[in-house]
């Protein structure tokens, strides 16, 4: 029996979002769908994925800048504040580019499920988009590789 590749049990044709999208826009795109990441096009180009966790903003947790009281004074903590400006940034983000996944990790169409397995155990992601060349053409979940897992099985 030949060895399955990724193409045999990935999501084709998978929904796709501009970087110019609201937050909101995706967020009900993915509520709608039923669907808990959408690869990010830009040109025809696969520039980033934005997954549920990006868009729940209740797990951005603000820190606010440190300062240290000396002398009658006030110390601002180095790097605090570009800390602080960078998750308030994602906090009130208006467009998926704000907190999207730049450069995501992808897998070929041809590759071997467990290579995709590999990758998705190892680099600790649910989904990788699938392209043939550069060309997006699905996406796989780690749920897709256990229900072909099962299927091989039976």
């Amino acid at each position: 029996m030949a060895e399955q590749t990724v193409r045999q049990i990935m999501t084709a044709d998978p929904v796709t979002v501009t970087p110019e999208m609201s937050v909101t826009e995706a967020a009900r795109l993915m509520i709608d769908r039923g669907i808990g990441a959408l690869p990010v096009l830009e040109d025809d180009a696969l520039i980033g994925i934005v997954t549920e966790g990006d868009l729940i903003m209740q797990d951005v947790k603000l820190e606010f800048p440190t300062y240290l009281h000396l002398l009658d004074g006030y110390i601002l903590y180095p790097g605090a504040t570009a800390r602080f400006e960078s998750e308030l940034k994602k906090a009130v983000a208006a467009t998926v580019r704000d907190v999207m996944t730049e450069d995501p990790l992808t897998v070929q169409a041809d590759a071997s499920i467990e290579d995709a397995a590999t990758l998705l155990v190892d680099r600790d992601v649910s989904r990788l988009p699938v392209l043939d060349g550069e060309q997006l053409v699905g996406i796989v979940s780690k749920s897709d590789v256990v229900r072909s897992l099962i299927i091989e099985a039976e």
